[in-house]
């Protein structure tokens, strides 16, 4: 059959156009699906959980922040993993590391140095101090000394004295006089009675040579200075051993500052101390440890340091506050320092996390560890770490927590294992002021009187105003609430307690008021938030005690955040139960939990 040559060109065009096409159809189609089908399953196998550092049962399906603190959420995905050495190694994502703000830190050695901050208060040199008696009985006939406060000056009469009993002795000593030579022992006697009624030998000599009694005799001031206690009063009789006159030098006083346990091994004999007084603004002072009292204080714990300071012009006055800084450093050059901010300290161990090296996934195991004394914003390691080694620095409760998530040793639950995560968990010594107060004999509240339940309610409202600066970090803000709290604390009347209530009230007192100066006194946020945290602490158990009564304090909440104060944990007290931390600032400021009602 002849073939039309235009037939075969249009039928072999179809053909090789249909063949292009199934190709692109079919052909083409199978190594497209399958690698869609391959990212889907990865999709779907590497699904990104987010949780949160602190409260690791929170799980999400996207990026946020904890519903619970407020923290961002970190994710759970992994990296392809490496073989581990130990079962105990925790592995975390390069992703999960950023997110988190994880910081490692290399070991070194160095000398550990320290700012010791101390509050102090002003007072007299206790050897110039001279307390005047009576040696005799009599009638105050003169008083040179009007009111206290007044100076005098050595041998510069204070009162005059008339007395039957001292004529009486100096009549007996003129009679000796005249039998010394045969009677030595009677003279000598008469005397040396006119002697230790505080006569002079001149007042004696003059007495045998004249060889007339003196019926009126002068109370002479034994030392320069500021009488600072007047007895008696004009025509008053005195007995033997009667108090009439202090007289005090105040040309040298002492500053007795109080010292904590911790800061003691930072404080030796000769350490210079910078100080200011809060009555003298725009003065520095300077002076030299004197005195390390070898006791500490059983109710306060600590201990007194005494510097010693020449007051020519009278300047300082007893019981001027003082604020101190002393810097400090050991004489060793070989001790290893970390950071504190790489510990969490549970009161009873410390706790590192230790980067295991040579690893392409960031890896880390748990580590306890042997404390030495804190030094600054380090502490001296004891034992536990060698030099060189890279440990967490910060987010070290971050990685904790994804310990306790894949069940590894962690500072909850060193043993290993799955572990109770949700809030309320003794997170280090939170449990121990609860158990330290439900242990203590409760006051009747009921027996309170309703006046002093009043008066430390005002003390609360001024409280709850110094927390709300706390939380806005405004300094300024901080020392004029504390001020007005001290105000407070100060009007409240304690005699209205009666017995243990009493008593109970002052042992609580002078910490509040000590620790309300610090915050007043002391620079930087984070030193007025420790003392915050003392000040919350009493004043919760004021609370319990002796009930509140008050603006604010219909309703107040007892809230704990596990992570202020360098990861320790720390109270305060508020007025409603949502969270705003103090302790924090603008960084976690709903960190925390309510604890219970008060």
């Amino acid at each position: 059959m002849k073939i039309n040559k235009k037939n075969l060109i249009i039928g072999t065009a179809a053909l090789v156009i249909g063949l292009l096409l199934g190709w692109a159809i079919f052909g083409g189609s199978s190594p497209k699906t399958s690698e869609q089908t391959e990212v889907a399953e990865h999709d779907h196998e590497g699904k990104t959980i987010w949780t949160c550092a602190m409260h690791p049962q929170i799980r999400m399906d996207k990026p946020g922040k904890c519903p619970i603190c407020g923290m961002e959420l970190i994710p759970l995905e992994e990296e392809k993993e490496e073989e581990a050495s130990s079962p105990d190694e925790i592995k975390m994502t390069r992703s999960a590391i950023a997110l988190a703000n994880i910081e490692t830190v290399k070991v070194k050695k160095g000398i550990p140095e320290k700012t010791v901050y101390l509050l102090g208060i002003v007072e007299p040199d206790e050897r110039n101090i001279a307390e005047l008696t009576a040696r005799f009985g009599g009638r105050i006939e003169k008083l040179y000394v009007n009111f206290t406060g007044q100076n005098v000056r050595k041998g510069e009469k204070l009162a005059t004295i008339y007395s039957p009993e001292l004529i009486a002795a100096q009549r007996e000593l003129v009679e000796a006089a005249k039998y010394k030579s045969t009677n030595p022992a009677f003279y000598k006697s008469a005397r040396t009675k006119l002697k230790l009624w505080d006569l002079t030998e001149a007042q004696i000599n003059d007495l045998e040579n004249s060889g007339k009694t003196q019926h009126y005799f002068d109370i002479l001031s034994p030392i320069t200075g500021t009488v600072t206690k007047r007895d008696v009063s004009l025509g008053d009789y005195i007995k033997i051993g009667s108090p009439m006159f202090e007289v005090i030098d105040l040309t040298k006083v002492w500053v007795m500052f109080d010292a904590y346990e911790n800061d003691l091994p930072w404080i030796k004999m000769g350490d210079e101390i910078d100080f200011t007084i809060q009555s003298l603004p725009g003065k520095l002072y300077k002076g030299k440890v004197k005195y390390i009292d070898p006791f500490i204080d059983t109710k306060t714990r600590v201990a007194k340091v005494r510097v010693e300071l020449r007051n020519p012009k009278l300047i300082l006055k007893p019981e001027m506050y003082a604020a101190g800084v002393l810097k400090s450093e050991m004489k060793k050059t070989n001790d290893l320092l970390i950071p504190k901010t790489s510990i969490l300290w549970t009161g009873k161990r410390a706790v590192v996390y230790v980067k295991v090296p040579n690893r392409k996934q960031p890896t880390f195991l748990y580590r306890e560890i042997v404390l030495g004394p804190e030094a600054g914003n380090f502490y001296v390691v004891s034992s536990g770490l060698h030099e060189g080694e890279v440990i967490v620095m910060n987010g070290v409760f971050n990685v904790d927590a994804a310990a306790q998530l894949a069940g590894k040793p962690s500072m909850m639950n060193p043993e290993g294992g799955k572990v109770n995560t949700m809030p309320g968990m003794d997170m280090g010594g939170g449990n121990e002021m609860e158990s330290q107060q439900s242990s203590k004999k409760k006051t009747d509240k009921e027996k309170i009187p309703m006046d002093f339940k009043m008066q430390l309610g005002k003390v609360m409202d001024n409280y709850l105003r110094l927390k709300d600066a706390f939380v806005n970090s405004d300094e300024k803000a901080v020392e004029d609430a504390a001020k007005k709290t001290l105000d407070a604390l100060n009007k409240v009347d304690m005699t209205l307690l009666k017995g243990d209530a009493h008593v109970q009230w002052m042992k609580l007192e002078k910490p509040i008021k000590d620790n309300l100066n610090g915050i007043i006194q002391m620079k930087g946020m984070e030193m007025k938030r420790s003392h915050f945290s003392i000040v919350s602490d009493k004043l919760t158990k004021a609370i319990e005690h002796f009930g509140v009564s008050g603006n604010k304090t219909s309703a107040l909440y007892l809230e704990f955040c596990p992570m202020a104060l360098d990861n320790k944990g720390a109270y305060w007290i508020s007025e409603s139960k949502v969270i705003q931390n103090p302790y924090l600032g603008a960084a976690m400021p709903t960190c925390g939990e309510v604890k219970k009602e008060l």
